[in-house]
């Protein structure tokens, strides 16, 4: 019973969601040519999706897709090893938190694009670049998740724990950690659309190959309705990447009240 409660469910709330794409994409449809917006900088919603699958067959289009998904993956992977191994120390040791939560705190809010020249000038032009940026924008956000979730873990856990004796270590390996994981989950899911934001936008001011690179291109050759199908791609990455991670959070954390919560 529960089980066909939870499939009605999520049946219902995929019938809204592709309602709500398909109200969206009238709405754009619309607003040109009744010409609440200039047809000629923003063209409709048909004229763009059929752009987009003209370029489907365009070897320099999957060639940017790849080089924007390169930059994007490598960045994401290490800034997750980095911030949940920062993040679990921070959390589990105070002597560390407290030594480290300043630049933590100061270095959080700096965007990543920000360092785009920095980045070119250390790495130069080309994937270093943009990995070195997209671990910058990252990072963060798993460090801080990381931080709350091991300090989460209720006390009753720890002080179980500490009556058998285990040590810091194993504490740290078997009690904080997997009672952090759905704020580390949290964590990676937001640093994935972080991820991409940053990846596309230094490849559209750095000139990077990849869809920023190819955005660009596209306006200043006057193909406008290329240039919004490269947008619309760099969007459609962000939700494979939510709905990725949310399938994987699902499956591995299923066991967690927050899981069961959403179900």
């Amino acid at each position: 019973m529960a089980s066909s409660l939870e499939k009605a469910a999520s049946t219902r709330r995929g019938v809204l969601g592709v309602v709500g794409v398909l109200l969206a994409l009238a709405v754009w449809q619309a607003l040109p040519a009744i010409g609440l917006l200039p047809e000629g900088d923003v063209p409709g919603a048909l004229a763009v999706l059929g752009a987009l699958v003209s370029l489907l067959d365009s070897g320099e289009f999957w060639n940017a897709v790849w080089a924007t998904l390169a930059g994007a993956g490598l960045g994401f992977l290490i800034a997750v090893v980095a911030g949940v191994a920062i993040g679990t120390l921070m959390g589990a040791v105070d002597l560390i938190g407290s030594a480290l939560g300043p630049a933590v705190e100061f270095l959080r809010p700096v965007p990543g694009v920000a360092l785009i020249p920095v980045a070119i000038l250390i790495f130069g032009p080309g994937l270093s670049s943009d990995v070195a940026l997209v671990v910058f924008g990252c990072v963060w956000v798993v460090i801080v998740q990381t931080i709350y979730g091991v300090r989460a873990v209720e006390q009753v856990a720890i002080q179980t724990a500490t009556s058998f004796r285990m040590s810091h270590l194993n504490r740290i390996r078997y009690v904080q950690i997997p009672s952090a994981l759905p704020f580390i989950a949290t964590g990676m899911r937001i640093a994935s659309g972080i991820a991409l934001i940053v990846a596309v936008t230094s490849e559209l001011v750095a000139g990077n190959d990849g869809l920023g690179s190819s955005i660009a291109l596209a306006q200043s050759s006057g193909r406008t309705e290329d240039m919004y199908a490269y947008i619309v791609t760099a969007g459609l990455l962000g939700i494979l990447a939510h709905f990725a991670f949310g399938g994987v959070e699902r499956r591995l954390l299923h066991w967690h009240q927050s899981q069961r919560a959403a179900a």
